[in-house]
């Protein structure tokens, strides 16, 4: 059986009507049916039974792995991962640069069948300075470790094309289809990425474009599956 995998940006639950809704989100997540979920936006109160971030890992039937990067008042925020898969190793990297909003990387090793699966998920700063630091950290982060399946996947926040970033994670690895995914009522950036290494284990790789993707979040879900 494949393996699908998903990388989405849920901005706390708010929709594009301004309504905070996990259920609408934890019905986007049953809609793809992915048994490797990245998220970033994430915020939630661990220390709250039933928080946002237990409840979307119940509703589809995952554990959860926390990526926290910034917490205030509200809780905890960042990234983080669901999985079906079991895990066998996690790290989590601080990939942050000074004066800007904190920033991680979630490196989780995965044991998919016979066959290890590596993936790296973060959520990029907003200026270009910082993300090409935070890729150049992520690009020396992997040179340590192996895997049969090497996945890197975020919110990239990359506007253009030509970026350093993206050409620097393309030469790395192999160019991806890159389908628009913001803002997600009529998507025409592609600031939602994935990579794959080796690129011949890439089945497919598209938006989730639902009528529920388009309210749920102001990104869409980008949706992957592997062969193992």
């Amino acid at each position: 059986m494949p393996l699908r995998i998903t990388t989405y940006n849920i901005h706390r639950c708010i929709g594009r009507d301004g309504a905070e809704s996990p259920e609408r989100i934890a019905g986007v997540l049953n809609e793809i049916g992915a048994d490797v979920v990245a998220l970033q936006e994430v915020a939630h109160r661990p220390e709250t039974p039933g928080n946002v971030l237990a409840y979307l890992a119940e509703s589809i039937g995952a554990r959860s792995i926390e990526g926290t990067t910034l917490r205030d008042k509200r809780g905890n925020y960042g990234n983080a991962l669901l999985t079906r898969v079991t895990p066998d190793s996690i790290r989590r990297w601080d990939i942050s640069v000074p004066r800007r909003e904190p920033r991680g990387a979630l490196d989780v090793v995965l044991a998919a069948n016979a066959s290890t699966v590596r993936v790296v998920t973060t959520h990029l700063g907003l200026k270009a300075a910082e993300r090409r630091f935070q890729v150049r950290r992520i690009l020396s982060l992997l040179t340590a470790g192996s895997a049969d399946i090497t996945v890197v996947m975020g919110d990239l926040n990359e506007w253009y094309f030509w970026g350093r970033p993206l050409r620097w994670l393309n030469r790395r690895f192999a160019p991806m289809p890159s389908p628009a995914t913001f803002p997600s009522h009529r998507p025409v950036l592609a600031l939602d990425r994935m990579w794959v290494q080796p690129r011949y284990r890439l089945i497919s790789l598209a938006a989730h474009r639902s009528a529920l993707a388009r309210t749920a979040s102001d990104h869409l879900p980008l949706v992957a599956e592997l062969a193992l």
